[in-house]
């Protein structure tokens, strides 16, 4: 099993998905169990991952590699390899918890076709998981496009009244970036076979390779092959301005969809910034330029999402524009290039995951109940609903970024990994996380007002007077929720310590010179930090230590 526990962890959704195709459709009882009991098992399939990776996680380079190049289609230099990282490690776990969350999410909410929904989560499960263990650009590109079906018709089939709509723009938009990608894969393929003459899609050889493109092809060359990948996971994640499909998809998608959708498949899209486009394209972007760019879209996206939040009147899109909000947070960490920016912006994925997961299972356990999500229909539920609405003001806390809660961990991290920048984009690193500082403001605006709004006071709208509150099995949704916000609030070192060993590799590779000039960011590192940065600091030594050996 630990040779294998990649592709075990991988195919168990698929097992169930496959199996699921023998059970009559008339059985929806027998179809519930089933797929509940996959997605679970492939939950605690990969519990046995966290201890064996533990015990490596300071190791260079990935770990628990299966397969090699080659030996899935030798022909085009495709093969079956599977890896992980810290990085990936934390998304996979991620993704195995949301997903059995969002299966146990639909018991009662799936009613018709029971049997092709289960059998296309399974399937969409599958695909996520792929896409973030493929180290073959081949395997990775078919998992990728792999979850765009699934996914598309779980919002235009059992979506709302205008899914279709909402479907074919998410489908328009997604595929339209996979087709740039696309090209730049080819590109780097065909560019790794004129430098070594051999053709392969294996990642950590292209890694060697893609870098050259920019002295090999020039600027303007290796600046459009940057912007093939940009385009593909900035849709994806979205970025500003190319969020328009998110709130469309996430209000029509059922509630399953819209966890699975927040939880995961946006985080494909910095999952892949962070892969693929920080190393193949150093030199793109640390240019001024391209480097002021994507730092002002993250900016655009923090502030745009959190205003256009505080006017929705729509519960499920108030949370969807926070999405854009808060994973405009993620990529301002990303570019920030630095250790704690990296860092950062991975554990905010994490929590967004956990967060606004969270916040979709909430607004539609009240959709179940009342069949709408206008905010003015509701006032005064903590009276009938006691133990929702202690749940809601937890992960409300949670997603605003309150301290000892998980929110507030990424977020610092992320400000304080931009903030302590000498320079970025020939602007101090404190010009860009003080435009970033009234995104989290705001948060706290939107969320407090529409808890306000929809928990307190007295209950004005007779329909809500008799709404039952959690049962057990809705409790139990939240229950790791909660726990894993309360951990990670708490006690974050554990991520952090998993984050150290990739993150210092990538921005060594990025920046071979960081922390060597006198006057940057680790020269004012004060002599007790917190624990992030004092990882950081630790991370910035051990990199310092490391060339100079080079040297």
């Amino acid at each position: 099993m630990y040779s294998h526990i990649l592709s075990i962890i991988l195919f168990t959704p698929l097992v169930g998905a496959i199996l699921l195709l023998f059970v009559p459709k008339e059985n929806k009882g027998a179809i519930r169990w089933i797929a509940n009991i996959f997605a679970l098992g492939g939950f605690l399939i990969s519990l046995p991952l966290v201890p064996w990776f533990w015990d490596l996680r300071f190791q260079p380079g990935f770990k628990f590699i299966e397969g090699s190049a080659n030996n899935w289609i030798p022909s085009i230099g495709a093969g079956y390899v599977l890896g992980i990282d810290g990085i990936s490690f934390l998304l996979i776990m991620l993704t195995t918890l949301l997903g059995w969350i969002s299966i146990l999410s639909s018991w009662t909410a799936i009613e018709n076709r029971v049997k092709e929904y289960y059998i296309w989560f399974l399937v969409l499960q599958t695909g996520m998981l792929g896409v973030f263990m493929a180290l073959d650009f081949f395997l990775f590109f078919v998992f990728w496009e792999a979850m765009l079906v699934p996914m598309y018709l779980l919002i235009g089939i059992w979506g709302g009244p205008r899914k279709l709509y909402a479907a074919i723009k998410f489908f328009l938009y997604t595929l339209a970036g996979s087709v740039l990608m696309l090209l730049g894969i080819l590109f780097l393929y065909f560019h790794h076979q004129h430098v070594t003459s051999i053709y392969t899609f294996s990642i950590p050889e292209l890694y060697k390779t893609a870098p050259q493109i920019y002295s090999d092809y020039g600027p303007t060359a290796a600046t459009l092959l940057f912007l093939s990948f940009f385009f593909a996971f900035a849709i994806k994640v979205p970025m500003f301005p190319f969020h328009t499909w998110l709130p469309d998809a996430h209000v029509e998608a059922p509630t399953a969809g819209s966890v699975i959708l927040a939880g995961v498949l946006l985080k494909m899209g910095t999952y892949g910034f962070i892969r693929f486009s920080l190393p193949f394209f150093p030199d793109v972007l640390t240019h001024t330029k391209v480097r002021f760019w994507v730092m002002a879209l993250s900016i655009i996206a923090i502030l745009y999402g959190a205003l256009v939040s505080l006017m929705q009147k729509d519960m499920k899109k108030l949370v969807a524009y926070s999405s854009v909000s808060h994973l405009g947070f993620c990529t301002l960490g990303i570019f920030a290039l630095s250790p704690l920016g990296l860092t950062g912006s991975v554990l905010q994925q994490v929590n967004h995951g956990i967060s606004t997961g969270a916040l979709f299972l909430i607004v539609g356990i009240l959709y179940e109940r009342r069949h709408t999500r206008e905010i003015a229909e509701y006032g005064g539920i903590s009276n009938v609903m006691p133990i929702y609405a202690a749940i809601t003001m937890i992960m409300f806390l949670s997603s605003m970024g309150l301290p000892l809660l998980n929110g507030f961990v990424g977020e610092f991290t992320i400000l304080q990994g931009t903030f302590m920048e000498r320079e970025i984009a020939g602007h101090p690193g404190w010009f860009w996380a003080a435009w970033a500082v009234p995104g989290v403001i705001l948060a706290a605006a939107y969320l407090l007002w529409l808890y306000q709004r929809v928990f307190f006071g007295q209950v004005t709208n007779p329909k809500n007077e008799k709404l039952h509150d959690l049962t057990p099995r809705e409790v139990l949704t939240f229950a790791p929720l909660i726990i894993m916000a309360f951990w990670i609030g708490l006690y974050p070192k554990p991520f952090f310590q998993i984050l150290e060993q990739p993150v210092n590799q990538l921005v060594q590779n990025m920046r071979p010179d960081y922390g060597k000039p006198p006057g940057t960011m680790n020269a004012a590192v004060p002599s007790s930090p917190p624990a992030p940065v004092a990882l950081a600091a630790t991370a910035a030594d051990s990199t310092r230590a490391s060339q100079k050996g080079k040297n």
